[in-house]
């Protein structure tokens, strides 16, 4: 019931996660993101993977020992999916046995893509396909474009109700934190809200950093 994308962005080191799901409110409890790592947990999930995957990441580990230790916390990971991207772009996949079917999982230069109740198994790939296509583009830019690219490929069984953008730089707060928890089109939804938010983007951050020469309102 679910499809996503993580990545980092080699030119930046940015991360960033799109996810979008039949279940509401799927950003809240599937996408995780901080300047040192991504973490995405999906089908029948367990958000608390998400912050223990980025305290792991905080403390140095790499994907696959964070990824070792998640499966080794959560009850039953033979039900959960999970990818981890770590501060040097390696990743980590899993997908237990008991995913929810059609499951699938594609992987690709600093980017993984997990997916399951899924209505053909290429979805993943060609949402990373769609990623590696958008080379040049900002990160969050990239990854809309791989969610529309999944969806394009069939998305999953049942309709896509929820959505969410989200990207980390170097602030311990995401620069790019946009949901859409339920709506009839949420991939169309969050790519108008998108649209809206990137090119106020670099004001919000600039209040950040020097709010004295930050653009007004």
């Amino acid at each position: 019931m679910t499809y996503s994308i993580a990545a980092r962005c080699e030119k930046s080191g940015a991360f960033g996660i799109a996810i979008t799901s039949s279940s509401i409110c799927v950003a809240s409890r599937c996408a995780w993101v901080g300047p040192l790592g991504a973490v995405s947990t999906q089908n029948i999930t367990d958000p608390a993977l998400g912050p223990a995957g980025q305290n792991l990441l905080r403390q140095g580990l790499g994907a696959k020992a964070v990824l070792q230790l998640l499966l080794a916390g959560t009850p039953q990971p033979e039900y959960r999916q999970i990818g981890v991207i770590d501060r040097y772009g390696q990743i980590a996949l899993h997908s237990g046995d008991e995913a929810l079917p059609v499951a699938a999982l594609a992987e690709g230069p600093s980017c993984l893509a997990l997916g399951n109740l899924l209505a053909s198994s290429d979805v993943p790939a060609r949402m990373i396909a769609g990623y590696v296509a958008a080379a040049g583009e900002p990160l969050a830019e990239r990854l809309m474009r791989a969610l529309e690219a999944g969806l394009d490929a069939g998305g999953e069984t049942g309709d896509e109700h929820a959505a969410g953008l989200h990207v980390a730089d170097i602030f311990d707060w995401p620069v790019v934190d946009l949901r859409v928890d339920w709506h009839d089109d949420p991939i169309g939804e969050l790519r108008r809200i998108w649209t809206l938010y990137a090119p106020q983007r670099a004001a919000y951050e600039s209040r950040a950093r020097a709010p004295g020469t930050a653009p007004g309102f």
